[in-house]
């Protein structure tokens, strides 16, 4: 596949999927922002990625999640600079770390994997409309699944439960992804949204789980578990509200196919809720 011409953005791009997301696009020839934190570890990726060879473009973007201010700086910049945006690829995240709120006050989890991705996806919204065939694609994880959304606990109200916020993290994802690509259905939006997994995939996203819980997994390679974003991302036949995900037992290896999406993400109403009380705090202004 020939990306040549096309821009996208992969937060988190630095390490694990975001890094292999990133660099089978520039391998394919897209222009890509390697959205991140840290500038340092961002450009480190972005020689790593020149050195194994590409035919795009890589371009660092100064992007903090759990800042909405430095989220809106981070598009307002991308929409100075680009007339297309073919690909935005929600795939940063945080896990299980110590209690910790963002900038903005929200449980840390909760606002960089969530809130932040919604406020860009929101900024960018106009750009990604004008460009024929874009996709927005937003990772979630195998721990949506029995999570619950508890809107009396986005801002650490309860005490702290790691994996609980992580999981609330991940679920809110998936119903973002769900809950636009309606939107964007009703609205005749030629946008789509989808979600995508990793399965269990050896990245940095573990350096907070216990070791002898770890030692215990079985992990793919960062590599393969991109490969389902990838497929969210490029195949022909990928349709907006998908799922994607590994293809072996309880989906946590293999090859990319459609992911079980669990109920905890089907409830419109709640859906609908969670989603007009994000576009409410973060002020950014979907057409819907």
């Amino acid at each position: 596949m020939n990306l040549s011409g096309k821009t996208a953005i992969v937060t988190g791009s630095n390490t694990g999927i975001g890094f292999e997301t990133a660099l089978d696009l520039y391998q394919k020839g897209a222009k890509v922002y390697v959205a991140c934190r840290n500038e340092e570890k961002a450009l480190n990726a972005i020689k790593r990625m020149k050195a194994q060879g590409g035919t795009g473009e890589l371009v660092f973007g100064q992007l903090d999640l759990g800042s909405l201010s430095a989220v809106k700086e981070f598009s307002n910049k991308v929409l100075e600079t680009e007339s297309r945006l073919d690909l935005l690829i929600n795939n940063a995240g945080i896990m299980i770390p110590p209690p910790s709120k963002t900038e903005d006050g929200f449980e840390s989890q909760f606002g960089v994997n969530f809130i932040g991705h919604f406020a860009l996806t929101g900024h960018l919204f106009k750009l990604l409309e004008s460009t024929k065939g874009s996709r927005v694609v937003t990772l979630s994880s195998i721990a949506h699944k029995g999570a619950v959304i508890d809107f009396d606990n986005f801002r650490l109200e309860k005490a702290y439960s790691n994996w609980r916020e992580y999981g609330q993290s991940k679920l809110a994802d998936i119903i973002f992804a769900l809950e636009f690509e309606k939107r964007l259905r009703s609205n005749n939006c030629q946008i789509i949204s989808l979600a995508a997994h990793p399965g269990f995939s050896k990245t940095d996203l573990q350096k907070n789980m216990d070791k002898g819980m770890l030692a215990s997994l079985d992990l793919m390679t960062a590599k393969d578990g991109a490969q389902p974003t990838l497929a969210a991302c490029l195949k022909e036949d990928a349709k907006g509200g998908q799922y994607w995900g590994p293809d072996g037992p309880k989906e946590q290896k293999g090859k990319p196919a459609l992911a079980k999406i669990d109920t905890a993400a089907l409830d419109e109403n709640l859906n609908a809720k969670l989603w007009d009380w994000a576009k409410e705090v973060t002020g950014v202004s979907f057409p819907f």
